[in-house]
This record gives structure tokens, sequence and C-alpha cells, in this order.
């Protein structure tokens, strides 16, 4: 899957991001109910604030819904927020024609193998560190955090870092 060329990192215009394993630590809690709550790393809210400030749109693509993932990405102000869903190319190529770019502009930070398919429709496929082995052997980019823990911040800050050099 990786040998295409990634997109350079200062060309990236869109970020889409998973949730569980990447915006999360990947636990999910249940109670009685249902799910009770969701943690997420303050710095990758800051990191998806810079971001957005830079003009590089963000959006969230996750299979799962959670009314605590559509407050937290409302908070932050990221409007594309897709939940419950089951073709993430599908929703890429959507959210890429919104934004007016193409699906190779684009970067993923994902965690695990339902994600293969979007990572090898993006420009950039980033993974976090405790991704399953055939992501992190399938990313472009793999962070040195694992996801919950600052992954999305550290990927916001190289993509920031390389526009401002212009690469």
């Amino acid at each position: 899957m990786k040998a295409r060329r990634a997109t350079p990192l200062g060309r990236i215009e869109l970020l889409v991001l998973d949730v569980d394993g990447v915006l999360t630590d990947g636990r999910l809690y249940f109670g009685a109910t249902g799910e009770r709550l969701k943690v997420f790393h303050v710095r990758d809210g800051h990191g998806i604030k810079l971001l957005l400030a830079a003009g590089v749109a963000v959006a969230v693509v996750s299979g799962r819904r959670s009314r605590a993932v559509s407050a937290r990405m409302r908070e932050l102000g990221v409007r594309r927020v897709i939940q419950g869903c089951t073709d993430k190319v599908g929703a890429l190529q959507e959210l890429a024609r919104k934004h007016g770019c193409a699906p190779l502009a684009a970067a993923c930070l994902v965690d695990d193998t339902p994600d293969l398919p979007l990572m090898s429709a993006v420009g950039l496929a980033g993974a976090v560190a405790d991704a399953h082995p055939l992501v992190l052997a399938a990313a472009h980019w793999v962070a040195s955090r694992p996801g919950g823990c600052g992954a999305v911040r550290e990927l916001a800050d190289a993509l920031l870092l390389a526009r401002a050099r212009g690469r």
C-alpha cells in the first residue's frame, strides 16, 4: 500500500481523523445503559484548533456514534463530523468535494485495519504509535505517541511546520 509516494505534509488541505483509538485511547466505557464516556486529550484539541485557524480543514469520520464526539467536535469548531460511517472512502470523497480539494490533498490519522482502504485513498496516511502492525506498515507517517495521548497534536504540529517552511 505504501508504493505511492506521500503528498508532502505542507500540501495537505484536509485532515480526516478516526475517533476510537486516535482521538481516544481506544477503550470504550460502558454502563448498564450503554456508552458512558470518552476521554479526549486537550493537546489534540488544541492541535485541531491550530489547524483550523491555519486553513486546514479537519473532519472526523467514525464507524461508531457518540454524543460525546458530537459535543467535543462542536466545542472545537469541527463542522465535518460523520458518525456511524460504513464507507470511509466514500466519506473522504464527499468531504474532499465539499472542501474543493482532491482526496490526495487529504491526510488521515487512524489506528486499525478497517481504515486500510481510507489510508490508500488519501495523499498522506498517518498512524498512531500503537496502531495495528498492518496499519503501521501501510502508513506514510507514524506518530511517536499513542492514540488519545497527543498523536493528533503531533501530526498537527508536523503539518503546520511543513506549511510554514513551504514544504
